[in-house]
């Protein structure tokens, strides 16, 4: 009897040996990721962020490379990685980005259970998040006060990191040196602060339940090979049937089924952020945030068993049909489609242009003056060009005509390169002309095709860009008339 006592007791303290609860992982991911999201804005690779959408100097910047306003093109792809991203890794692991990522849980996180029940005491343990902390002491109330302060001091920063992505950290913190001459800024980071605010402290996990959309989504997108937390119903026992629970104490369970492993200590339900009990099967509240199942585990681990809330499949749990398929076909989908849209936007961004430049002729369509002894046709055009570098650079055109009429048609004005400022705009009337009349035709005016090669003096092989437009010579009735 004593030897049988001692091997159970070996084998329950082996089973928990080592075992690190996922909620300590998830914390240690929570603090990366905060990281990150802290680090990230300040990080600058010649001038340029990881992420920048800079909507005061007209400017995106994506893996430190720089884009105009003109290149937003780039925007949807990013946007459709980042869905298909979060709908392919439900695909695999059902909600675990609200569990895992979403900065709402994140910071639901940080309040209850950082704030309020470690620092302040306010609640009295993590394992139980059921039961609100009692108000009606004084001590409770200035506890509170102090975890609002606290959390309001946490909410201005997350806010203002928020806007580091569209404002740069540098730009920032000099705009807000002069608050009354930057009221938009200010009123957003007082505006997102105050929804952080009431969002954590007032709705709490309700806007993961009923506020977002991606709850009502997810089951679309789950299969049997989906991963999340699982009751066992075969081990521990049937505990709801059509949503009506059945049996909330041990001993009622083990009439109903002998077999059944279920302690009926509802450790898992206690300490569910959104509320609601595993056993009772998939649900839309939950967050993947495996709570249930490091409840679970503690308890069954110092029995000697193992948890009957599992981090699995209903393939594996409930139809025990084998192991789970992460490489199933729409899974494989998913990454082809993804490291498509990913392969698009990486030669996109590879294609962009150094400079910007726009070209549009006046409406007159010629000029025809006599300089010295010859007669010259001359067009004018209106420039527009734009410095997208982080330094200046001094920008001249050439004139390629068509077969035929090469270094026929010139440059008159301007005489000179010129230099242009990163990210200025730089507008320039340029007149090219011809010596004499080139095509000869008294039934029309000929147009002819020309391409204008603008370039950077000191960079020609990087910073150039064609743009086609037309030179227009005039009938040859009118050209002798003058």
């Amino acid at each position: 009897m004593s030897e049988t006592a001692t091997v159970e007791k070996k084998s329950t303290k082996d089973y928990l040996t080592g075992w690190i609860p996922l909620r300590i992982k998830r914390y240690w991911f929570y603090a990366l990721i905060t990281a990150f999201a802290l680090i990230a804005p300040w990080i600058e690779v010649g001038g340029n962020h990881l992420f920048l959408l800079s909507f005061d100097k007209l400017k995106l910047h994506l893996a430190f490379v720089q884009f105009d306003m003109q290149e937003m093109y780039l925007m949807p792809f990013i946007l459709m990685i980042l869905f298909i991203g979060i709908f392919g890794l439900t695909v695999v692991g059902g909600r675990v980005f609200c569990g895992w990522m979403c900065p709402q849980t994140i910071f639901r996180v940080i309040y209850r259970d950082l704030i309020e029940t470690k620092i302040l005491k306010l609640r009295k343990r993590i394992k139980n998040k059921q039961a609100d902390p009692d108000m009606s002491k004084m001590e409770n109330k200035v506890k509170k006060v102090i975890a609002v302060l606290l959390w309001t001091v946490l909410a201005l920063i997350a806010a203002a990191d928020f806007l580091w992505f569209f404002v740069p950290p540098e730009d920032f913190i000099t705009y807000m040196a002069h608050p009354m001459d930057h009221l938009v800024l200010v009123g957003s980071l007082l505006g997102i602060a105050a929804f952080l605010i009431v969002d954590i402290i007032m709705i709490k996990e309700n806007f993961c339940i009923y506020v977002c959309p991606y709850s009502r989504v997810q089951s679309v997108l789950y299969d049997d090979d989906t991963v999340m937390a699982v009751y066992d119903p075969h081990r521990g026992g049937k505990i709801y049937d059509d949503h009506t629970k059945l049996y909330s104490k041990q001993k009622d369970i083990r009439e109903a089924e002998p077999a059944s492993e279920c302690t009926a200590c509802e450790s898992c339900v206690t300490v569910c952020p959104t509320h609601i009990d595993i056993r009772q099967g998939l649900q839309l509240e939950c967050i993947n945030c495996l709570e249930c199942v490091d409840a679970c585990t503690t308890v069954m681990g110092k029995l000697g068993k193992e948890s009957l809330v599992r981090w699995s499949s209903d393939k594996e749990v409930i139809h025990q049909g084998g192991k789970t398929d992460y490489f199933r076909p729409k899974v494989i989908g998913y990454a082809v489609i993804l490291l498509a849209i990913m392969g698009i936007l990486g030669w996109m961004s590879t294609t962009k242009e150094h400079m910007l430049l726009n070209i549009n002729k006046e409406s007159r369509l010629y000029n025809i003056e006599k300089r010295g002894d010859t007669k010259q046709v001359s067009n004018a055009y209106v420039f527009l060009l734009q410095n997208t570098e982080n330094k200046d650079h001094k920008f001249y055109f050439d004139v390629i005509a068509p077969a035929g009429y090469e270094g026929k048609i010139k440059i008159r004005k301007p005489s000179a390169p010129f230099i242009a400022h990163p990210g200025a705009k730089k507008k320039k009337v340029v007149i090219l002309y011809t010596d004499g009349l080139l095509i000869e035709d008294s039934s029309k005016d000929t147009i002819l095709p020309i391409i204008i090669r603008a370039y950077a003096m000191d960079d020609k092989e990087k910073i150039v860009v064609d743009r086609h437009s037309t030179f227009v010579v005039p009938r040859k009735d009118i050209y002798d008339a003058k």
